[in-house]
Formats: C-alpha cells, sequence, structure tokens
C-alpha cells in the first residue's frame, strides 16, 4: 500500500511539469515504466474520447504517477490490472443513486485510501466554477473519472 498522496505533493509535480521540457520527459518517462497507463490512452477504448481529452487524460495520468513516486514505489500497472480495477469501479457508479456527476461519485469518497488524488481526479474532470465544460464534455465525465481512477487504484495498491 503507497503511503498518503497529499494535495500539496500533487500540486508540486503539476506546477513541476509546466516547466520547459520537464512535461515530455516525464511522460517518456512513464511510458518506460508504465506503459499499460500510455497504452489505454492510445488503445481503441478510448477513440470516443476527442484528442484533447485523451492528451489530458495522459497528463493527469502523469500527475499521479509522479505524486505517487515521489512518497514511495508505485505499483506496475498491468493491461489486466486497469481492466479489472475499470470493472470495480463502473460496478460502483452503476450502484450509486446520485443524479448529478458529483452526487454520482459519493459511493467513491466512503472511505477514500488516498481522498487527495480522488478529490484531484474529481476536480480536473468536472466543469469549471462557472459551470462552463472543461476539457473534459459532459458525456465523457463518467468514462474519464473511471480509467483515472482506476489507474489510481492500481498504481496505489
Amino acid at each position: 500500500m503507497l503511503p498518503f498522496v497529499s494535495e500539496k505533493v500533487i500540486d508540486a509535480i503539476g506546477d513541476a511539469l509546466d516547466k520547459e521540457d520537464a512535461y515530455e520527459k516525464a511522460i517518456e518517462e512513464m511510458a518506460n515504466e508504465q506503459p499499460a497507463i500510455v497504452a489505454l490512452a492510445l488503445s481503441e477504448d478510448f477513440q470516443v474520447f476527442s484528442e484533447e481529452e485523451r492528451d489530458f487524460f495522459l497528463y493527469l495520468a502523469l500527475i499521479m504517477w509522479k505524486a505517487a513516486c515521489k512518497v514511495g514505489k508505485p505499483t506496475i500497472a498491468t493491461p489486466e490490472d486497469i481492466e479489472a480495477a475499470e470493472e470495480r469501479n463502473w460496478a460502483i457508479l452503476e450502484q450509486s443513486s446520485g443524479t448529478t456527476f458529483h452526487d454520482r461519485l459519493d459511493p467513491f469518497f466512503d472511505n477514500p485510501l488516498q481522498e487527495d488524488l480522488l478529490a484531484f481526479i474529481e476536480d480536473a474532470v468536472s466543469e469549471d466554477e462557472d459551470g462552463e465544460e472543461g476539457i473534459v464534455t459532459k458525456e465523457g465525465r463518467e468514462a474519464m473519472f473511471v480509467s483515472l481512477k482506476s489507474v489510481m487504484d492500481v498504481l496505489v495498491a
């Protein structure tokens, strides 16, 4: 089990990736060390997302992975592990009785081990404060959340 990844660590990683060439180098690192995560973004299943959404997924997955590396040694994700996590997360979401996107995510926040990472994912895929759609479309929000949550689950296992 990976130690707790705090919001402070997540923010520091995001800031570090904004520096020149840092993102490209980090993506190469992740492609070498976590090929299943990068392959997921390039998979046929991800073709339903726009190119901007797929890039955003990689960016968010990269932040989670780098943050996990900062506090410990994350698990190496396999396609099978990600798929199993996705099945579990879809089952949780399908059981949810919430009517809004955020209400539907409430079951995920019942005793989460990595609450800050979970909140990071929720915030990233949500509309902004003005109700404007962000990078992730309303239609893609749940699928993007489940994919990112599944990557998180595998990394921190």
